[in-house]
């Protein structure tokens, strides 16, 4: 079976990307991905705040830094060459150790001076670039557009300091989705990533504190991502890369079947090991031989191309009449 594909426009061996996570922050981690069958690995990212180290943040986060000024310089300059320097040396031994891209991951918030950082990305010896954004629509004069129109400031900032490919991985808290997905694919991005999954925080009723939950993915959460790239393969200019809730081969295929170009894979990763690489990619292959697909272009939006499933995809509400009754 021919499984080749591609992520960020850059050939890849099959549909599977390591995404950005712990699996993905060391040398022997990386080699281990690939020595497995990940076509490609994005890099555990690297935080905006560790690049820009902003001094008046550490002012507001402890007062220390206001009687002390000369701890503002340490943690400044600790912050961003350790960070930095680290996340450098980590591109550099990545691409001297594997034969598959490597793609850096930038967690940010705004387009401001950390952009200009991606030079030194490229200059590592990184294939290409992940945006990981998320703007958090929790203050309440901070309007839907302005959110919006930061993430397409994003982009365009960092397209101004690098020619590398460019992915983003959004997160669906937008007023009008398919409008700034849309926007974000004919700025010059390769590939979209849907959708990031956010920290969800819960509350311990016997300690009264906020503890973390459901940390990793469930299958059930492929649905959403599911929809929206059944919706826009037919629309967009871009790779659509899948992501959550993709546990098995049947994901894989899922995502394929609704316009996907690859999936990334995190969470089952984590519960079944980095071996599981070998395991998803033998099962796709014989999904495919029973069903007569030589190669993932045979397949590849099949669902998405069929008008009759546009309604199912843009019908949200839940319709007794056709689905039977509960």
């Amino acid at each position: 079976m021919n499984l080749k594909t591609t992520f960020l426009g850059l050939p890849v061996d099959n549909p599977f990307i390591v995404a950005s996570s712990g699996l993905t922050s060391t040398t022997d981690s990386l080699k281990k991905c690939a020595d497995h069958g990940a076509g490609a690995v994005v890099l555990k990212s690297l935080f905006e705040e560790q690049i820009v180290a902003d001094k008046k943040t550490l002012l507001q986060h402890d007062d220390m830094y206001f009687w002390y000024p000369e701890a503002i310089k340490y943690v400044d300059n600790f912050s961003k060459e350790q960070g930095i320097q680290e996340y450098l040396h980590l591109i550099g031994n990545a691409k001297k150790a594997l034969k598959i891209p490597v793609v850096a991951s930038i967690n940010c918030v705004s387009p401001v001076e950390w952009t200009k950082f991606v030079r030194e990305i490229k200059n590592a010896g990184a294939d290409g670039i992940e945006l990981n954004i998320f703007i958090p629509p929790t203050d309440l004069k901070l309007t839907g557009y302005k959110i919006e129109e930061a993430y397409l400031d994003i982009v365009r900032e960092v397209r101004k300091e690098t020619d590398l490919p460019i992915a983003v991985k959004v997160g669906y808290y937008f007023t009008n989705i398919y409008r700034e997905l849309f926007k974000l694919s004919n700025l010059e991005i390769s590939s979209l990533v849907m959708f990031n999954r956010y920290y969800r925080p819960d509350i311990d009723i016997e300690k009264l504190t906020v503890v973390s939950n459901n940390v990793f993915s469930s299958p059930v959460e492929i649905t959403l991502a599911l929809r929206w790239i059944a919706l826009l393969s037919p629309k967009v200019r871009c790779e659509l890369i899948g992501a959550t809730g993709i546990h098995d081969y049947a994901g894989v295929v899922k995502n394929i079947l609704a316009g996907a170009t690859a999936v990334q894979l995190c969470s089952t990763l984590y519960k079944n090991g980095i071996e599981y690489l070998e395991v998803l990619h033998r099962d796709l292959e014989k999904w495919m031989a029973a069903k007569g697909y030589n190669d993932l272009n045979a397949f590849r939006g099949l669902i998405s191309k069929k008008e009759e499933n546009s309604a199912a995809f843009e019908r949200v509400q839940f319709m007794k009449k056709t689905m039977g009754k509960m």
